[in-house]
């Protein structure tokens, strides 16, 4: 798989995109969505394993704890448009998933979404993640990955970013959609990065008290064991060291998992021209991310 070519970035449908999560596009669109499913649905590198694991174990983790060390995290919550050569597609494998509620994960802005989930009225969770953080762990992640585009140097991906020509388009149209979306659309959940940082706890009771769920103060001990960064990153079935688009020996998957990390990265001007960039284009108040706790 290392052999493959880094594929190239098209505008589709007015978004940057790669075949890898095209190709599919009638499939996806036709996805059979069923009123349990839930869908976690992220810009890259913003949590998206993070949250898929909290509710994997809260659902599974004591009636399937098999799952748990056998199968990697993609596998029990497949990624929806994700078609790679030789492998089973992402419509495929949420097929197959034999579990209830069935966990599915996107990285879709939500005008990509299969509308199946919205007739069938199905809870979604979006994770947030503020915007320099989420550009400097994007970064590291095509870097190591052969799934991406070539990153470049540091500069000219953060010229990139700004300019929205990123795997999903940008980041500020894809916060900002799914964050219009929650205005009119009773069941989505949407949740920040930065949060779930700052007090795993709470989160995950505000996650629980969204989908009905009471579990016991044991098991959300349990839980909150589970998905600590370091525990997650160490554990071969959440830290993607099975998928071999992967090279680890440049990064791993699941690298600092900190607020914060963006003042290891940004000269002072590129912070300022990013800053001044930001205030234009983040027009709703509303909508607020912190990029420090």
């Amino acid at each position: 798989m290392m052999d493959l070519p880094r594929p190239k970035l098209f505008d589709f449908h007015g978004v940057s995109m790669i075949t890898y999560f095209t190709d599919n596009w009638e499939a996806i669109q036709n996805f059979q969505a069923r009123p349990d499913d839930i869908l976690i649905a992220t810009y890259p590198k913003a949590g998206t394993t993070w949250v898929s694991y909290i509710l994997e174990l809260l659902y599974f983790g004591q009636t399937s704890p098999e799952r748990q060390t056998t199968m990697p995290i993609y596998e029990r919550v497949p990624f929806l448009e994700l078609t790679f050569p030789n492998m089973d597609s992402g419509t495929d494998l949420a097929d197959q998933l034999p579990t209830t509620p069935r966990l599915i994960k996107t990285h879709y802005p939500v005008q990509f979404v299969p509308k199946s989930f919205w007739e069938q009225n199905c809870r979604m969770i979006y994770v947030g993640r503020n915007a320099k953080d989420n550009l400097v762990s994007f970064f590291h992640f095509d870097r190591m990955t052969v799934a991406q585009p070539e990153p470049g140097d540091w500069n000219s991906y953060l010229q990139r970013f700004l300019e929205g020509k990123m795997v999903f388009g940008s980041w500020y149209d894809h916060v900002n959609g799914w964050w219009k979306k929650k205005q009119t659309y009773s069941k989505l959940h949407y949740m920040f990065y930065e949060d779930l940082a700052e007090d795993t706890g709470r989160e995950i009771d505000k996650l629980c008290s969204f989908l009905g769920l009471s579990p016991s103060a044991e098991e959300k001990t349990r839980v909150m064991s589970g998905v600590t960064f370091d525990n997650m990153k160490n554990n071969a079935m959440t830290n993607y060291s099975t998928d071999p688009s992967m090279d680890f020996k440049i990064s791993s998957f699941m690298r600092k998992g900190k607020v914060g990390d963006w003042k290891n990265h940004f000269t002072v001007a590129q912070n300022e021209e990013f800053d001044e960039d930001y205030k234009s284009k983040m027009k709703d108040q509303t909508l607020q991310f912190r990029t420090e706790i």
